[in-house]
Parts: structure tokens; C-alpha cells; sequence
């Protein structure tokens, strides 16, 4: 079996768990923030919408340097338009994914800003944690938004505590 073969079930389910979070974001508190120092769910929701052109990126490229991105933020406007970017995004992904070669993962992929290096390693490497892990850590922290805010969270690995299975 080849590499993107094993990734594909995880990142379809991944991205059917983002999409959930997403449709729950309240539209009337996009200024809540849980801290001074979080960002605000104005700035979270897009963030996470828009993660999978970044994996789109390192799925495709040898490396990113923001400082030479034309990758603008995704501005707040509806759940549903949060949802829409973040469906085109992880289509363009999936094609990509399926793209991928076993050997396109072992090249060296880089991420950097103004050429001060951020991230160095393999594609594989930057797939995961860059992109992946990336995702799912801003997920749960969108998860945090929406409890603080009585909105359902919704089962990620497990049922939450707004499921109704029984436990």
C-alpha cells in the first residue's frame, strides 16, 4: 500500500471533524476571545477554514517563505462561508494527497520568513505536523470557543459532553 493511501482515511475524517467544528461557530461574537493573549474566533474560525491551502502548498512545492506569500487571511463573514473555504481547500488537498508519491514524501521540504528558517525536514514531516497537526490543534481550540460560548462541541475522538450516545 502506498503512503497517501494510509493518509487519505485520516485526512477525510480530520477534515468531516473540522468541517462540524466550523458549522458551529457562533456568527455574533467573532471579537470573543477566551485570553488577551488568544486570537480572537474572528481570527481562529478563518485560521482553521483555511489550513488546508497550506497543506495544498506542501503537498506541491519545495517550501514557503511567508515573507514572499501572497496568501492573504480569510476574513470572518458566515459559518457558511468558513465552511465553503474550507471545502475547496481540503478538495485541492485530497487531489493532491492523491498525487503524492512515496518518494515526493521524503524530500526536504522548508518553511521559513525572510529566510530565518522556521521549519526544516521532510515533506512527510511537514505534512503532519505543519499542516495536520497544525489543524487539529487550532480545532481544538476552536472547540474551547464554542463551550465557552454554549455552543455544542462536537465528538472528535469520542463523544463530548454535548453527545447524546448514551455514556
Amino acid at each position: 500500500m502506498q503512503i497517501n493511501e494510509l493518509l487519505l482515511s485520516e485526512f477525510d475524517e480530520e477534515i468531516k471533524k473540522t468541517r462540524t467544528m466550523l458549522e458551529r461557530v457562533p456568527e455574533d461574537k467573532p471579537d470573543f476571545k477566551p485570553h488577551p493573549k488568544s486570537m480572537p474566533m474572528n481570527k481562529l474560525a478563518p485560521h482553521v477554514a483555511q489550513l488546508a491551502g497550506f497543506g495544498l502548498t506542501i503537498l506541491t512545492t519545495p517550501e514557503l517563505d511567508f515573507s514572499k506569500s501572497s496568501m492573504k487571511p480569510l476574513p470572518f463573514e458566515s459559518t457558511r462561508q468558513l465552511v465553503g473555504a474550507l471545502d475547496e481547500g481540503a478538495a485541492k488537498v485530497r487531489t493532491a494527497l492523491q498525487n503524492t508519491s512515496d518518494e515526493a514524501w521524503t524530500q526536504p521540504w522548508k518553511l521559513s520568513f525572510g529566510g530565518k528558517p522556521i521549519f526544516s525536514g521532510t515533506r512527510f514531516l511537514a505534512y503532519r505536523q505543519m499542516f495536520l497537526n497544525h489543524l487539529v490543534h487550532h480545532r481544538a481550540q476552536l472547540g474551547v470557543y464554542l463551550r465557552l460560548n454554549e455552543k455544542p462541541v462536537p465528538a472528535t475522538y469520542g463523544p463530548s459532553a454535548d453527545d447524546t450516545l448514551g455514556f
